[in-house]
């Protein structure tokens, strides 16, 4: 049995005020770096708001881990074991004073999420760390890795870094029909396509291309493009080729709607809308991902989550 599912006598149980700051921390994470999540997040009730607070900044702090230019990835890989490790003594019901792992594992008890996805969460991240360490997929351009060779295992990491998010989403919305978690899957999918086509050029900063070797090599492109100043028109075809494998995961997500609670729904349609509408004005702008970061403005998702919150009311 794993650390994060044992059973231990006497759990502790942390006091009202320790839970009040410790949810305030979470919502101040979420508030400052969700930059679309959040705006979801505000159209649903409270307990459950804060729980997905709770999810997000536990997402936050592995990604920040894994992304720390001052650490090496084997440090990396190091301070991700001992994270995971205290969220697992805090799962156990040992004490702990740390705001994010207090939030959580509240919310894990309140809506019934699998300890095994929130370790899903983090090994998701550990795989950019994974990547680095091994020189198997290395470009001929230094310091520049290709991530992946194929589109299955790409999809493979997008599973376990968005899919898994949409998993522990259902259960803090509440769903009863099975059906409902293949389609949180997809649209997880989706989601994390249309981050990999917005960042592009941000990732391949950072050393990193997630667009499968395939796909490149289909195109008649190469990684070492991806540096500098790329040509808009010769990434162009590619792009579109992950847009389109993107729509047909976000059919789903309107599927999945009615699967999950009613006083939930306006807040997976507020999410679905902004990540779709954003894919859209890439598509528009002819996918240049490169002269300039695509993103809705404020006012855009302020309209967006109007609607939201009169669905909510109807």
């Amino acid at each position: 049995m794993s650390a994060g599912t044992q059973q231990v006598p006497v759990p502790w149980t942390p006091a009202p005020p320790q839970l009040v700051m410790a949810y305030s921390v979470c919502k101040g994470i979420t508030r400052r770096a969700a930059k679309n999540f959040y705006y979801a997040f505000l159209v649903l009730p409270r307990r459950k708001r804060e729980a997905l607070c709770a999810v997000y900044a536990f997402m936050r702090l592995c990604d920040d881990i894994a992304d720390d230019p001052t650490l090496t990835p084997s440090d990396r890989r190091q301070k991700l074991d001992i994270w995971l490790d205290a969220l697992h003594r805090a799962q156990q019901g040992q004490p702990t004073d740390d705001a994010i792992l207090l939030a959580l594992t509240d919310a894990q008890r309140r809506h019934s999420i699998p300890a095994g996805l929130l370790d899903e969460l983090a090994h998701g991240t550990a795989m950019d760390v994974e990547q680095e360490e091994s020189s198997a997929q290395t470009t001929s351009v230094p310091g520049l890795t290709i991530q992946y060779r194929t589109f299955e295992e790409l999809r493979l990491y997008c599973y376990r870094v968005a899919s898994v998010v949409g998993l522990v989403c259902i259960h803090v919305f509440g769903y009863r029909d099975p059906a409902a978690e293949t389609l949180a899957e997809h649209c997880g999918l989706a989601f994390q396509l249309t981050n990999i086509i917005r960042d592009v050029k941000e990732d391949a900063g950072l050393g990193r291309i997630y667009l499968p070797e395939e796909d490149l090599a289909k195109f008649d492109l190469s990684a070492s493009e991806l540096l500098n100043t790329p040509d808009p028109a010769r990434f162009n075809p590619l792009l579109a080729l992950e847009a389109d494998r993107a729509r047909e995961f976000y059919a789903a997500g309107d599927q999945l709607i009615p699967y999950i609670s009613e006083d939930s729904q306006p807040a997976l349609w507020v999410l679905i809308t902004i990540y779709r509408r954003l894919l859209e004005k890439i598509a528009e702008k002819q996918y240049d991902v490169f002269s300039a970061k695509v993103s809705l403005s404020t006012w855009e998702k302020l309209r967006i989550l109007g609607k939201g919150f009169l669905k909510r009311i109807k």
